[in-house]
């Protein structure tokens, strides 16, 4: 089997609630994703999906996925797309850097190779635990009092998992979190994700100020050196996101204990097989993970179901479905929320099978 063609498809992805905020200011009304196939001499295409939260969040941009397809592209053509240790190997040998451009087609080659051995991807990333998974939902920044209603909006539609975007102001941000904390019920996880927007010492007088309040601390600061000076200096659990890319971060991070909890975004790592190694390592490790993606829509979805259901339970800490936050419905046969949980497909390959007629003209095509 080998690749004959790589493509892709642009598609706006506006949000239910209009706009999405987090810390700094930063906000989104409309994601810029792209939708990525392989397609192979066999007949099967595969699809993957990467969609940045905006230029300023990660090292990563919407455009910057479709120019990085057109100069790794041409790579790739007559590799065997189910290989794919090899192929990630070739694709880093030929474009340095860039894990987010990666990440499609990565995730495109998993679909294919589901659908040529008959499997769902989770069965081919490590198995499939239990029936379902649990999700989270993220909380964009906005007043305590709106904060506070939404999570008890989403609490009664099943989820028990909720992430507080904060990193604004210290004193709006304390409030933020008790408001929060007095809608939840027993059983409910909170998560106070700063989004590197904190400084070290308001990190630390935010902690300190809600010790009381049982609530996980989320990438208060933007170094490495500045979290691990909150962590040391704090009694609440801890998570890691936006400094972990790659597995000597990892490693590190281990090593120092760092973090109780890792975020781990398939496009950050670049694609399904790198975050597989990294999830892997967490097993071994004892790490707890949320497992997801910077964004997207049906068929992100779809991967992020897939990693997840084949995560040992007791190390699953969450997950998401962004598509449940989108206007727009990229593919039929993508996992859908069910009272707070989602499950992945058990269909061969991600199961997912795009509209074509949502997704438009190819804007990138290597042949």
């Amino acid at each position: 089997m080998k690749i004959v063609r790589i493509f892709a498809h642009r598609v706006e992805l506006p949000l239910h609630e209009t706009t999405y905020k987090w810390s700094g200011g930063k906000s989104v009304t409309v994601f810029d994703s792209t939708i990525v196939g392989v397609e192979t001499d066999t007949g099967l295409v595969g699809y993957g999906e990467v969609c940045p939260l905006g230029p300023f969040y990660l090292p990563a941009y919407a455009e910057g996925v479709r120019a990085g397809l057109r100069e790794l592209g041409p790579h790739l053509l007559g590799d065997d797309p189910r290989q794919l240790v090899k192929l990630n190997r070739k694709m880093d040998a030929a474009l340095k850097g860039h894990p987010y451009v990666k990440s499609g087609i990565d995730i495109a080659c998993w679909d294919i190779l589901g659908q040529a051995s008959g499997l769902p991807v989770c069965e081919l990333l490590g198995g499939r635990y239990g029936e379902d998974i649990h999700l989270y939902r993220a909380i964009s920044q906005e007043s305590p009092e709106q904060m506070a209603a939404k999570v008890a909006g989403y609490r009664a539609e099943g989820y028990r998992r909720f992430q507080l975007k904060v990193g604004g102001d210290p004193d709006v941000d304390i409030a933020r979190i008790f408001a929060v904390a007095a809608k939840l019920q027993p059983g409910d996880r909170l998560v106070a994700d700063a989004n590197t927007g904190w400084v070290q010492h308001e990190a630390i007088r935010i902690a300190k100020a809600v010790r009381d309040v049982d609530v996980y601390i989320e990438q208060p600061c933007l170094t490495y050196e500045e979290c691990l000076a909150v962590r040391r200096q704090i009694t609440q659990p801890f998570v890691l996101d936006e400094n972990i890319d790659d597995l000597s971060i990892l490693l590190r991070a281990k090593a120092d204990l760092a973090m109780d909890v890792v975020n781990l975004k398939i496009s950050k790592l670049g694609g399904l097989t790198k975050t597989k190694q990294a999830r892997d390592l967490c097993v071994s490790m004892g790490i707890g993970m949320t497992l997801e993606d910077s964004w997207g829509g049906d068929i992100a979805t779809a991967a992020i179901a897939h990693l997840a259901h084949s995560t040992p339970t007791e190390f699953l800490f969450s997950t998401t479905d962004f598509n449940s936050y989108v206007t727009v419905s990229t593919a039929d046969g993508a996992p859908q929320r069910v009272n707070g949980r989602m499950a992945a497909s058990k269909v061969p390959g991600l199961g997912v099978r795009p509209k074509l007629d949502v997704l438009g003209p190819r804007v990138v095509v290597v042949e």
